[in-house]
């Protein structure tokens, strides 16, 4: 039987099991990155491309280098083995937290950055990749960041994308798209946006504060999308997806105003693993 498995400080367990300690950086300020990964069929999916953008966002927050494939791979390993999931899909998370033992407040140390002194510790759980369909509301509360570098790193700090799902399900729907700062369309609450306009597949520029995401990354490195700025209203016949590691979902409206849903998510989704 598959299950959820955890790992920090050479133990492993159940992540509610574990801990971290309270003066932990991440914990106390989000102050981290973490990459979420797929594990399909037993193996991870695009672990260098994941493993590439972590280490890009933990230099732009001054942090350490994380941990190096080398180092990983045996850890991932043993977790897939452990929650039996080594025919099944999963979603493997990867975390680098800056620790704050016997500190507080926001300032970091002025010397290079020791590892040493950095957290890292990882879960992973069952997660069936998910092609349904979805309603989506375009927040009129939250816009991202387009002028922001940490828009572009995967940090702890998920506020804001649970703030516009919440206001998506006020609004009776499934999830919540943001524009950015600019006031064109960004991405969704937690997933790239991709649009297909007159046979075209096109995804927002990261210069919208979208987040460079490792399938939307696919996309333009095969020639399946091209980048354009993208406006709030729908163009008749659209085709829209969101997508990342993890899921590829069809959305069936924007702000109650009904989409072309006629598309094989599943096929391109898989064509990008």
């Amino acid at each position: 039987m598959s299950g959820t498995i955890a790992w920090i400080n050479d133990h492993w367990g159940q992540p509610w099991d574990l801990n971290i300690p309270l003066s932990d950086r991440g914990l106390q300020l989000a102050d981290g990155v973490f990459e979420t990964v797929l594990v399909h069929n037993g193996h991870p999916q695009l672990l260098n491309a994941h493993l590439a953008r972590w280490c890009a966002g933990a230099e732009v927050l001054g942090m350490a280098p994380p941990p190096s494939a080398d180092s990983l791979e045996p850890l991932i390993n043993e977790a897939i083995s452990r929650s039996g999931l080594q025919a099944s899909d999963g979603a493997l998370r990867l975390n680098w937290s800056r620790d704050g033992a016997m500190a507080r407040g926001i300032q970091i140390p002025t010397t290079p950055p020791d590892p040493e002194q950095h957290r890292f510790w990882l879960t992973l759980n069952p997660h069936q990749p998910s092609f349904a369909t979805v309603s989506t509301w375009i927040s009129r509360h939250e816009r991202r960041n387009a002028d922001s570098q940490l828009s572009h790193c995967k940090t702890f700090a998920y506020g804001q994308s649970i703030q516009v799902r919440r206001e998506a399900k006020t609004h009776g729907a499934d999830e919540g798209l943001m524009r950015s700062t600019r006031g064109d369309l960004c991405c969704a609450s937690t997933a790239n946006l991709l649009v297909r306009r007159q046979g075209q597949w096109l995804t927002p520029p990261l210069s919208s504060g979208c987040l460079p995401g490792v399938m939307r990354h696919q996309l333009l490195e095969k020639g399946l999308a091209q980048v354009q700025i993208i406006d709030a209203t729908p163009e008749n016949g659209d085709s829209w997806l969101l997508i990342n590691s993890l899921d590829c979902r069809v959305v069936r409206s924007v702000n109650e105003q009904p989409l072309d849903t006629e598309i094989n998510a599943a096929a391109l989704w898989e064509k990008l693993l």
